[in-house]
This record gives structure tokens, C-alpha cells and sequence, in this order.
């Protein structure tokens, strides 16, 4: 039969693109188990994947001070001062004063800090920051000491557990190890990378324009007949029109052709809201005012004179977790070297006001000084 109608090839009415990932690359966060025991890696990721969270440990890292070391000796002042100063640390720096900066970093970020103090020919030759993933810690069978052990499952503990620097910020009861200033921060955190992902995501899908090309064959039997070829022609004369790098092309076509973008009606959701309430829950955390991290919430914020008292006691804390640290550095460094005596350390005073109030204060207290010396 010569006039047998021929049967219209399928067409394919969608076509999808292949599958791509779109969670954030953070994945060690969203496999947090509440409860259980964070590993160390958890924490080095919370910090790299959240910004304002590095950023609050460096501040309070820095905002803690410097400090110096005195000793009644004049000849042991000397040489403790010397040696504070140029101390090897880590093999790439000098000073007790960075040693203790990544000891407090060490701190803060997982809880537990560990150091040691290297000797050679009897006397420190430097101090070292030790990986908390290098050691294990076992209570004594008095059942109040600690010993610091290697990883290497024999439990057996260091050879010189007197150069051994060991710090805990507020241990559990019946834990050896601390508490890190970020614990209850991964849930949290989750949720604000999630909200970020789904911004780039949002951005790329309606930001990047795609198009959707609709080709709708009509009635007329031979139109109907060759509607994939002549789809696929359009859909690969549009990808040539819209070959990024190359010159401006015009799309010339016939028949029931429609062009839309994909995404341009949708509204890109408000993030302004949830993600200053995850923030939120970040700054209180750490105690750093918001302001202090680049985060204005108000154009007329500042710090108050009880957040200030606040966060100095929050520092003064951690001092007084440092202070034994110093001393016993400073303590093995005399009696190595034939000195006597007990060193002092004198933290600088800590600052938060700006330098305005700073002299507003100077200047109301050399008015009240000279008051008094008139009415005297």
C-alpha cells in the first residue's frame, strides 16, 4: 500500500541533565552524631567551613594579651628574658609568646592542648605543640593522674611526663580531655551551610540564565513525521547561538517555537533572617561581640561596659588556665640553668574600649588628679 501513512518516530519530550551533587563539600558536619564524641577533624572542618568561627578564636586568641616574666634575680631576670624571647617554637618561630598563641588555638578549638619541652645537653632547646591526635590520655591507677601515652594502642606512657604541657578547658566529669568552645556548634553550623549552598545554588540556576526550547509539531502529517529530526536541529542550532566566547548569533527558526527562561519567575528566598538567627546562636557561643567579626546588625553598635566586663572575664579565664603553663616552662628553664627563685607572670592589661574613651578616661582622671591637688 504505497499510501500507508508512516508512522511518527517517539519524541523525547524532556531531556534532564545528568546528576550532579548538591550539598555543600562539608559532608564530616552533617555526619555529626549529637552525643557522641566529636572527632578532632570536626572542628578543624567547623572552622574552615564557617569563617566567623576561625575568626572569633583568632580574636580571642589575640584579645588575650601578651604578657611578661619577672624574677627577684637580677642575673636570672636576665637570661629568662632572653630566653622567652628567642626560643625556638615548632621549628619555624621564635618565642614563648607564639608558643602559647597556638597552645590557647589548640585550646579553644578542641578542648585539650598539649606541649612539650625539648632538651638537649640538659637544657630546653625549644617548645613543641603537640598534634592532640598523636596521644592518648589514660588516668593513673590512683585514679588522679593523667598519663599521656602515643597513639600506638600500647598505653604506654611518655619516657619524660615532666616536660609534658597539658591543659583541659572545663573537662566533663570523669573525662580526661576538655570541652571545646565549639561544641553544640555543628547542627548549627549545618544549617547555615546549608542555607549558603542553596544561595549558590539559586544564584547559578537563575544568575546563569538557561532556556527552555519547546518545538511543537503541527497537524500536518509530514511536519509530524520528522519532529525529533527537527527538534533536534533546533536544539542544536541553539546551543550554537549560545556558545559562550563566540560572536552574537540570531536564532532564525519557523514553526511553533517557544523560548523561556527557566527560573525567571521564581523569587530568590529571603536569607537575610535565618541566617543572622544561626549567627546569632555562633556569637553567643563564642562571646565576641558581632560587631568585633565584621557582623553590623546596628548602625550604632558598640561594645557596652557589660559586654566588656563579660568578655574580660572570659579572657582573664583563660589566663588563668595559661599561667601554670608559663610558670612551668619558665620554673624548668631557671633550674636547668643553675637559677633559683619563682618567676611572676604579669599579663598585660586588657583593652576593649576604643581609643576615644580610652582618652576621655585619662583626661577625666588627670582633672580629678589636679582637683585634688588644689583642694589639698
Amino acid at each position: 500500500m504505497p499510501f500507508k501513512k508512516k508512522k511518527a518516530p517517539a519524541v523525547s519530550a524532556v531531556q534532564t541533565a545528568g546528576e550532579r551533587m548538591i550539598n555543600h563539600p562539608f559532608s564530616e558536619i552533617d555526619g555529626y552524631v549529637p552525643l557522641s564524641t566529636p572527632h578532632l577533624s570536626l572542628y578543624a572542618t567547623l572552622r574552615e567551613a564557617v569563617p566567623v568561627i576561625d575568626a572569633a578564636i583568632r580574636k580571642l586568641v589575640v584579645l588575650t594579651g601578651g604578657f611578661d616574666v619577672r624574677c627577684d634575680n637580677a642575673a636570672a631576670d636576665e637570661a629568662l628574658h632572653e630566653f622567652i624571647k628567642n626560643v625556638p617554637v615548632g621549628g619555624n618561630q621564635n618565642g614563648i609568646w607564639a608558643f602559647v598563641a597556638a597552645y590557647l588555638d589548640q585550646l579553644l578549638s578542641y578542648g585539650t592542648a598539649v606541649g612539650e619541652m625539648t632538651v638537649s645537653g640538659g637544657r630546653i632547646a625549644g617548645l613543641y605543640n603537640a598534634p592532640l591526635k598523636n596521644i592518648e590520655l589514660h588516668r593513673r591507677k590512683d585514679g588522679f593522674g593523667i598519663d599521656v601515652c602515643l597513639a600506638d594502642g600500647k598505653r604506654q606512657p611518655v619516657k619524660y611526663p615532666e616536660l609534658i604541657l597539658l591543659s583541659a578547658l572545663d573537662p566533663e566529669p570523669g573525662k580526661l580531655g576538655g570541652t571545646s568552645l565549639l561544641k553544640g556548634l555543628p547542627f548549627v553550623s549545618s544549617v547555615l551551610l546549608k542555607i549558603y549552598n542553596t544561595i549558590g545554588l539559586n544564584f547559578e540556576r537563575v544568575g546563569n540564565v538557561r532556556f527552555a526550547v519547546t518545538y511543537r509539531p503541527q497537524n500536518d502529517p509530514s511536519d509530524r513525521a520528522y519532529a525529533k529530526d527537527r527538534a533536534m536541529e533546533v536544539a542544536r542550532q541553539w546551543g550554537d547561538a549560545m556558545q559562550p566566547g563566540g560572536r552574537i548569533k540570531d536564532f532564525v527558526t519557523v514553526g511553533d517555537v517557544s523560548i523561556k527562561v527557566i527560573g525567571a519567575d521564581n523569587q530568590i528566598l529571603d536569607s537575610e533572617v535565618p541566617v543572622r538567627q544561626m549567627l546569632e546562636q555562633i556569637v553567643a557561643k563564642t562571646g565576641i561581640p558581632p560587631f568585633m567579626l565584621g557582623l553590623s546588625w546596628s548602625s550604632t553598635e558598640r561594645m557596652s561596659a557589660q559586654q566588656s566586663d563579660v568578655l574580660t572575664s572570659e579572657l582573664e579565664g583563660y589566663r588563668r588556665i595559661l599561667t601554670p603553663v608559663i610558670e612551668r616552662i619558665c620554673v624548668m628553664f631557671l633550674r636547668t640553668n643553675g637559677f633559683g627563685g619563682t618567676p611572676e607572670v604579669v599579663w598585660d592589661d586588657i583593652t576593649l574600649q576604643d581609643g576615644v574613651e580610652l582618652a576621655r578616661a585619662r583626661l577625666y582622671n588627670a582633672q580629678a588628679e589636679m582637683i585634688e591637688s588644689q583642694r589639698s
